[in-house]
């Protein structure tokens, strides 16, 4: 069955089809009268033990009332309203603002959409704390207490790559109670967990559960139609039930202390699974006063591609067959790795009959924290790190082992696709039509090909233009290859009237010196088999 990841944003269309079922379920709940009717529903036989084990589930019971009245009043309910364009003759859901009489079949028209989440109060200043999916593209936001209070928020500062955003609302300091922050570093799986938010627009729902995993890797795609991905490391697993409007939400311990937001669920049916992702507050804690401060976070970047050392690579390279770490495939020209001085791999070997790259640095440790995969590593970086921040690596180099300085930069601005693309001044405006990438080691791999497959891999056809024409196809399929999201499947074009295309530079320099009307022989790897296609190139479209 293939795994389906939802981000927790409620959309009110869904709100009113759950509302048109009016069944009405009662339940009896038991009270606590007296001791001695308390005790009458235990057997005779549980004698003291029964007793004691009934006091122990009425302190249980008392603990989870004192954590919801006293993380409640910090959690807020956040409803958006947003444009949204539609395309062919399709009604709206209500709630809509639609003109009847406006589109015609094929005409897009727009409506408005109301969307629902959750937050929680930062600071005394008004300071808001939500999911960024939940206001992405929002343009009217307004956030409700559990005291009945509704204001309206403006948009602080927001962070797709961590799925953060921050909002401000207009109250007195006095009225505002914001939440208390527990370490989340120290949080162990089995460890008691309480979700509060606001599922299907239920405002101040409650529920619990335990810490079921820590150090996930949370995969998610931008809503705002960019096509971006984005991967989250570090989150943390629980089974407390999460559902969609839960998105922003807290995850407190027992103490009322928030370890996390609750973000993401993992479900074949969009509802709650018993499998939830939350965003640990190390980063919160990390992350929020920046985007306070300057309205963006940048994302800390070393510049490297690698994996988890195995027995096999640590073999090959006459290292203990024990040793962990992060071995370095790739360093990016221009990087902080590569100004480092940190070392790739480029001794090719055979492990389990694939051809891989070994003998590059190891990172054993950073600023002193062990690193015993590419993911701590990764853990690292989103836990304690910021740009321009000078950090120490430790590596295996030749079996040695040594101390290296780097200064982190900012993670380079990733467009969803970069564009095949040719100088204004190319002859006669030649147009292909295509956004893609280089094909590196990871993604070739990801694709069952060997690693010293070159080309550009096509992650999107622009519609009508001559790759389109040609038949050529874009990829579909996201993954995650160290902390990014990148689409994979596509057509990978590998050669050009027969000469080798190894980057997309190769290519955009052929479409620079060609013309419109000029025919292209491609060679093209599609699933694993090669295949010529021919394309006319076209003048660009105004």
């Amino acid at each position: 069955m293939k795994k389906q990841v939802f981000i927790l944003g409620l959309s009110l269309l869904l709100v009113f089809s759950i509302a048109a079922c009016n069944g009405s379920i009662q339940l009896e709940i038991p009270t606590n009268d007296s001791a001695s009717e308390s005790e009458q529903i235990l057997p005779e036989s549980t004698g003291r033990e029964g007793t004691l084990e009934l006091t122990s589930l009425m302190s249980l019971q008392d603990a989870y009332i004192s954590i919801y009245e006293n993380v409640l009043p910090s959690v807020v309910s956040i409803s958006v309203t947003k444009t949204v364009i539609g395309l062919g003759f399709e009604y709206p859901e209500i709630p809509f603002d639609y003109d009847f009489n406006a589109p015609s079949d094929d005409e897009p028209f727009e409506y408005k959409e109301s969307t629902a989440g959750s937050g929680f109060v930062w600071d005394t200043d008004g300071h808001i704390i939500t999911n960024n999916h939940v206001i992405e593209s929002g343009e009217v936001i307004r956030v409700s207490f559990a005291d009945g209070r509704s204001v309206l928020a403006e948009l602080v500062g927001a962070d797709a790559a961590s799925d953060l955003a921050v909002l401000k609302v207009d109250l007195p300091a006095n009225s505002l109670v914001p939440i208390s922050i527990s370490d989340s570093t120290k949080v162990k799986v089995g460890q008691i967990a309480v979700a509060i938010g606001n599922p299907f627009q239920l405002e101040s729902s409650m529920t619990t559960g335990v810490i079921s995993g820590i150090g996930r890797s949370l995969p998610l795609a931008s809503t705002d139609g960019s096509g971006l991905y984005y991967s989250i490391p570090d989150m943390i697993q629980t089974d407390a039930a999460i559902n969609p409007g839960n998105s922003g939400g807290v995850l407190v311990d027992i103490s009322g202390g928030l370890i996390g937001v609750t973000t993401a669920i993992e479900s074949p049916v969009r509802a709650n699974a018993g499998v939830g992702y939350v965003i640990p507050s190390v980063i919160v804690e990390k992350i929020v006063p920046i985007l306070i401060s300057d309205g963006k976070f940048e994302q800390p970047w070393i510049g490297i591609s690698g994996r988890d050392m195995i027995p096999e690579y640590a073999e090959l390279m006459e290292l203990n067959l024990e040793q962990g770490g992060a071995l370095v495939i790739d360093v990016a020209a221009d990087s902080p790795a590569e100004k480092a001085g940190l070392l790739g791999s480029t001794i090719e070997k055979t492990v389990d009959g694939v051809e891989v790259l070994v003998g590059g640095d190891v990172i054993i440790a950073a600023d002193g924290i062990p690193v015993n995969d590419f993911e701590d590593l990764v853990a690292f970086l989103a836990r304690h790190t910021i740009v321009g921040q000078t950090i120490t690596l430790t590596i295996i180099r030749d079996g040695e082992e040594i101390d290296l300085d780097l200064i982190l930069a900012a993670r380079p601005v990733q467009q969803a696709f970069e564009e095949i693309t040719e100088p204004e001044e190319a002859s006669d405006g030649a147009w292909f039509g295509i956004y893609g990438q280089d094909l590196t080691i990871e993604i070739a791999e990801a694709m069952d090909l060997p690693e010293k497959t070159s080309g550009v891999l096509i992650e999107k056809i622009t519609v009508g233009s001559p790759a389109d024409k040609a038949g050529l196809r874009g990829s579909y399929k996201p993954i995650e290859i160290n902390g990014e999201e990148v689409l994979i499947g596509g057509d990978i074009i590998t050669a050009v009237d027969g000469s080798g295309i190894s980057e997309m530079q190769d290519l955009a320099d052929i479409i620079t010196h060609s013309e419109s009307g000029t025919t292209l022989s491609l060679s093209i790897l599609r699933d694993g088999e090669e295949i010529a296609i021919n394309i006319t190139l076209e003048e660009r479209p105004d």
